[in-house]
Formats: structure tokens, sequence, C-alpha cells
């Protein structure tokens, strides 16, 4: 072997090793950006919320804007009858947050010693929607008794439905429905698709129907309004990430966000 030869292949190893180190150390943040990071929420971290469906606009705009302060971080949402999300939460279902539309189906999860202390961070109260043309001319709430006019009620265990019951008990009226929906969502959604020819739903589903509906408000709709309460869940997987999102909802921003859908503040 020459002597060239002898020292480039002495010098070879030397220099992958060298090469080696340095792609190792450009691969690993230093430890203040990592502590950037973590402070930031980063990382692969999910945060699951159970949610009322008539939160379905607000909270979905409330998830984008925790993602956007915490890089990494993914807010996933079960939207549903609040009824029904206590029921999958009692029955183990994994999630981090609980948002309801009635004290009494946040009870479910609390007195099974499975969530914190609820905060409430809302109201809302229910209007009378019927189709953008109004068909039937529904004025009032007398109206829907008229066995003519088609009528559209969540079921009595859901929070909408309680509220419609409360409401009608408070004028005196006997309401026959064609269907019971299991969600505010699915009641609104008859009347948007000329199904019915009205609903009791929450004003704030009327707004969020973008013309889809209109909404004609009653006196007895204020001794039904509905309390929203909030909290994280006992074993919630994400831990602190969960009551930041919390917090985010009962923030002012949270506030803002809410009233622009026409929730009430509590």
């Amino acid at each position: 072997m020459s002597r060239r030869l002898f020292r480039w292949a002495l010098a070879l190893p030397l220099a992958l090793a060298i090469a080696g180190l340095s792609g190792c150390g450009s691969s690993q943040p230093d430890a203040s950006t990592a502590s950037a990071s973590a402070a930031a929420g980063g990382g692969a971290k999910e945060v699951t919320v159970f949610a009322a469906s008539s939160l379905t606009g607000t909270f979905t705009e409330l998830g984008k804007t925790f993602e956007a302060a915490h890089p990494g971080a993914t807010v996933r949402f079960n939207f549903g009858s609040s009824a029904t999300l206590a029921q999958q939460i009692t029955q183990g279902a994994p999630a981090d947050v609980f948002a309801a539309a009635s004290p009494a189906t946040m009870k479910t999860v609390t007195d099974a010693s499975l969530a914190g202390s609820p905060a409430t961070f809302a109201r809302n109260k229910l209007q009378i929607a019927v189709p953008a043309d109004n068909p039937a001319m529904v004025d009032e709430l007398k109206d829907l008794t008229d066995p003519k006019v088609k009528v559209a009620l969540c079921a009595e265990q859901v929070p909408c439905g309680a509220a419609a019951i409360k409401a009608l008990d408070a004028a005196g009226l006997k309401v026959t429905p064609v269907t019971l929906e299991q969600d505010v969502k699915a009641a609104l959604t008859k009347v948007e698709l000329g199904e019915v020819d009205a609903a009791l739903v929450y004003k704030t589903d009327v707004i969020a129907s973008a013309g889809k509906a209109e909404g004609i408000d009653f006196t007895e709709a204020d001794q039904a309004i509905n309390d929203y309460p909030i909290a994280t869940l006992a074993k919630a997987p994400a831990g602190d990430l969960a009551q930041r999102f919390v917090d985010l909802v009962l923030s002012q921003q949270g506030k803002d966000v809410l009233a622009k859908a026409g929730f009430e503040a509590p």
C-alpha cells in the first residue's frame, strides 16, 4: 500500500465519526428551545372534549384558537346530546373535558366522582324555530298546539327537551310533537329541511342556521333558561392541557365568542 493511500485509510474513519457527531447534534433542540416548546404546550398532545351539540360552532372556533396558542396540541371534539355524552363518560369513554347543556346532565358525571367542580360558563334559552318561509304561519307558542302544525321537540331526557317541557308547562300548553329528537341539532334540521313546521330549539342554534330557519321569541322561554357547566374530568389523560382549554372557555376571549353566537353570560 502506498504511503498516500495509507494516510487516506486512516483519515476516513475519523472524518465519518466527526460527521456522525455533527449530524446527531443538529437533530437535537437545545435546552432553551425544548423548554419554550414545553411551555407553549408543544409535543404530540391531544385534548378530547365532550360537548353539547349546541356548542358545535363556538367550541370548534375555540378549538382552533387553542391549537394556535399551543403548538403541537390537537383538540378532538365529541358533540352530541349532553345526556348521551354523560352516559358515555360514566361508562368509561376516555375524555378530558365535559361541557354540558344543563346542570342535571353534568350532575350525572360529578355524582360518579368523574369530574372536578364544574363552572357555569354560559346560558341559553329557547326560541320557536320555523322554516324561512314559515308555511304554517306560526307566530306564537300557542300555535304549536294546533294539530295541523307539525312540531319537533327534543326528547325529555335531553336538556333542550327538558327546557321545552318547562316552558310549555309555564304557558299551560300541551303540544303533541310528530317527532322527538335526541339532540337540538337534529330537531333544528327537521325545520331546515321543511319536514316539520316548527321546533323548540335554542336561540343560538337558530342564529347558527344562517337564515335556513327563523326564530320567534316567546315570554315563557325566560322561565326555562339552561345553564351550561364545564369541568375537567378526574382521569383526564391530557392533564394540565385540559385545564387550559377550560380556562380559555372561561376567559374573556371565550365569553366574546359565546356572546357572538347568542349565548348569555351566566
